[in-house]
């Protein structure tokens, strides 16, 4: 880059106690659809994780004494201030993360302000058991209380979107927290940071930490003072967290990665399944934990589903993220790309056909995104179902299409991953709908839709999908520490 580029780029500073404080090394983060540096992150660790933790115990007596009622108006005036200035922050995660700006626009932005509201609301609806004993001349009831000081460790594929996922219910519920976001996209939690003070949001309530897993992850999860940690990412890492927090006790809720199989019957509507396929499989480039990427579709069908598939696949346009109509935009990094080219080379050395994508079609790129990490939507055909394509998370716009015959048979190649968090089911058959639905070894399944979430209900995943559950009620339990109290009378 020349002098005057490298002037322009953003410094981030972490957020501790109310203030920005600068950090003494920095990661550089890179645009996506550039290759470019284009901003620097605060390489932190155990020094500024100590500092943020302290902050946040010593907001925790007045934050946890406020009543329910004002930290929901506080949450709510955070989201209006975060949707006031939605196309900024829309501006900002597409630039930092490579998904397009329409994406941003009206998926990610728009949740993270949800997410806000529907917790601020949420707080206000949850009621404590109480059960009597007249024979014993006792009354039992329950009241739940904040645990402290939460942990939250966010991903790098929805940034503000699952990062404000945690701290709304977090803070809602009145424990305080330290954020970690991942050091690849870190630039909304930053501008996030800038509007707590505005919204009445108590200095020390939110502390954001940026760096790695190695240096501020560990330190958060390793550190005595932070009895919970929500954690959004790999399983590996999750194994990680497990190891590292047990000898606290700490409790935890880990959402980790998807290997999702999408049913299709042959009594399916295809003009609906085909559209919404397509976006299952590669919407945010297939950089989503509930993106479908093993479609198995019935063999009456099976022929006429590709055709169409991979027509409607090839009229998906990837380039410059900023383009209101770019479908695809880049991926995350450099070595995600590659990573994800990996599995396509593989599975034409296995002797599968790439029908369209990667390797087939070529990719045209406008001129300043040459050396940008993009990836045309990939579709194969004739995997093996022990193929590592077919059992490991990819994690980018790739799915595989196979056939099958029957009902029985289908489940049971579906189950056949260590994975189990979302699934769809294609067909007009009610009962055959709810008979696979309950059989299926999935946390979510989809009948004849994708990604229609009501935050009420229960989110996350079976197996190595991960512990917990998120959603109105779950976050609430997880995020507050039950007691049980008996008076005689």
């Amino acid at each position: 880059p020349t002098m005057a580029h490298s002037q322009a780029l953003l410094v981030l500073e972490n957020f501790i106690g109310g203030k920005f404080v600068p950090c003494s090394s920095y990661i550089d983060s890179y645009n996506p659809s550039t290759g470019d540096v284009y901003c620097r992150v605060p390489d932190s660790g155990k020094e500024e994780v100590e500092a943020a933790v302290k902050a946040a115990k010593d907001a925790f007596p007045i934050w946890s004494s406020k009543s329910p009622l004002e930290r929901s108006q506080i949450l709510n005036k955070l989201a209006g201030l975060i949707e006031h200035d939605l196309e900024a922050f829309a501006q900002a995660e597409s630039k930092d993360q490579g998904k397009t700006i329409t994406f941003a626009r009206t998926v990610d932005i728009p949740r993270a302000v949800h997410n806000f509201r529907f917790f601020a609301s949420s707080i206000l609806h949850h009621v404590t058991e109480c059960t009597e004993m007249p024979a014993m001349g006792c009354v039992h009831y329950t009241s739940r209380a904040p645990v402290g000081v939460a942990g939250l460790i966010s991903p790098w594929n929805l940034p503000l979107y699952l990062l404000t996922w945690k701290i709304a219910p977090a803070i809602a519920c009145g424990n305080t927290v330290v954020a970690k976001p991942s050091e690849m996209t870190s630039v909304t939690a930053w501008m996030m940071c800038k509007l707590l003070e505005k919204a009445g949001v108590p200095p020390g309530v939110v502390n954001v930490v940026f760096g790695t897993g190695a240096k501020a992850g560990e330190a958060l999860v390793c550190h005595p003072d932070v009895p919970l940690i929500s954690f959004t990412g790999s399983t590996l890492t999750a194994q990680r967290i497990t190891e590292r927090s047990a000898p606290h006790c700490k409790r935890l809720s880990l959402e980790l990665g998807g290997k999702n199989p999408a049913i299709i019957f042959d009594d399916a509507d295809l003009s609906q399944c085909i559209p919404t396929t397509v976006r299952s499989s590669f919407a945010n480039q297939g950089e989503i934990c509930l993106c479908t990427s093993r479609i198995f579709v019935q063999r009456g069908i099976y022929s006429e589903f590709l055709k169409r598939f991979v027509a409607e696949a090839k009229k998906w346009k990837t380039g410059n993220p900023s383009d209101p109509t770019v479908d695809v935009g880049a991926l995350i990094s450099k070595e995600h790309l590659e990573k994800v080219r990996n599995y396509v080379k593989k599975a034409q050395a296995e002797g599968a056909r790439v029908l369209c994508g990667e390797g087939v079609d070529p990719l045209a790129l406008p001129p300043g995104n040459q050396k940008g990490y993009f990836m045309l939507p990939t579709v194969i055909a004739e995997v093996k179902d022990e193929s590592c394509c077919m059992q490991e998370e990819i994690f980018g716009p790739v799915t595989c299409v196979v056939a099958f015959d029957t009902e029985e048979e289908v489940i049971k190649r579906a189950n056949g991953v260590k994975y189990g968090l979302a699934a769809t089911v294609w067909s007009s058959n009610v009962g055959r709908v709810h008979r696979v639905a309950h059989r299926l070894q999935s946390g979510l399944v989809w009948t004849n839709c994708w990604l229609v979430r009501d935050l009420n209900l229960p989110f996350g995943g079976m197996k190595a999908s991960g512990i917990g559950r998120e959603g109105a009620k779950d976050s609430y339990e997880f995020f507050t520490e039950v007691k049980t109290i008996t008076i005689k009378h």
